[in-house]
C-alpha cells in the first residue's frame, strides 16, 4: 500500500485552505478548462459561473454571474464568460458548475480562477467573521 500525502490546509493559512475536489490538484491549464468544460457538454449537461470574495468562499453561496447557459454547446462562449467575470470581480474566485438537468444536480462543479487572499485573512479575521456575520451568511 502507498503513503498517503498530507495536504496541509489549515486555517490559520488561508492560502492553503481547499476548494473542491481539483483543488489539491496543480491549477488548471487553459486547454484542461477546455477539456472540462467539453465534458460537461459531451454529459448534455448546462454550464453556470460563480463568483464570490476568497474571504468568504466557505461562509456562504457564491454569487451567480447571469443565468446558467442553458443550451450552450460552444466551449468559446463558455470560456469567454469565465474571463468576463474575472474581469468584471478582480480579486474574486470563480469557479464553474455543470448542471445535471436530468438528476437535478451538480454533476461538476470547480474552481476555475482562484483570487488573491488578502495577508489580513488570518484566523483572527475568520473568528471575527464568524461572530459578526448576520445569521444569514453562516446557514
Amino acid at each position: 500500500m502507498s503513503e498517503m500525502n498530507d495536504y496541509p490546509s489549515r486555517i490559520k493559512d488561508p492560502a492553503s485552505r481547499r476548494l473542491g475536489t481539483f483543488s489539491y490538484l496543480p491549477e488548471l491549464t487553459e486547454e484542461e478548462v477546455r477539456k472540462q468544460i467539453q465534458y460537461i457538454i459531451d454529459q448534455g449537461w448546462d454550464c453556470a459561473i460563480e463568483h464570490t470574495e476568497p474571504e468568504f468562499a466557505r461562509l456562504h453561496y457564491w454569487y451567480l454571474w447571469k443565468l446558467p447557459m442553458f443550451g450552450e454547446t460552444d466551449v468559446d462562449r463558455i470560456m469567454d464568460e469565465i474571463e468576463a467575470c474575472k474581469k468584471a470581480n478582480p480579486g474574486h474566485h470563480v469557479r464553474l458548475i455543470g448542471y445535471n438537468k436530468y438528476k437535478q444536480t451538480q454533476g461538476v462543479s470547480f474552481v476555475v480562477h482562484r483570487g488573491e487572499i488578502p495577508a489580513e485573512s488570518t484566523t483572527e479575521t475568520w473568528l471575527h467573521l464568524k461572530t459578526k456575520a448576520p445569521d444569514w451568511v453562516l446557514r
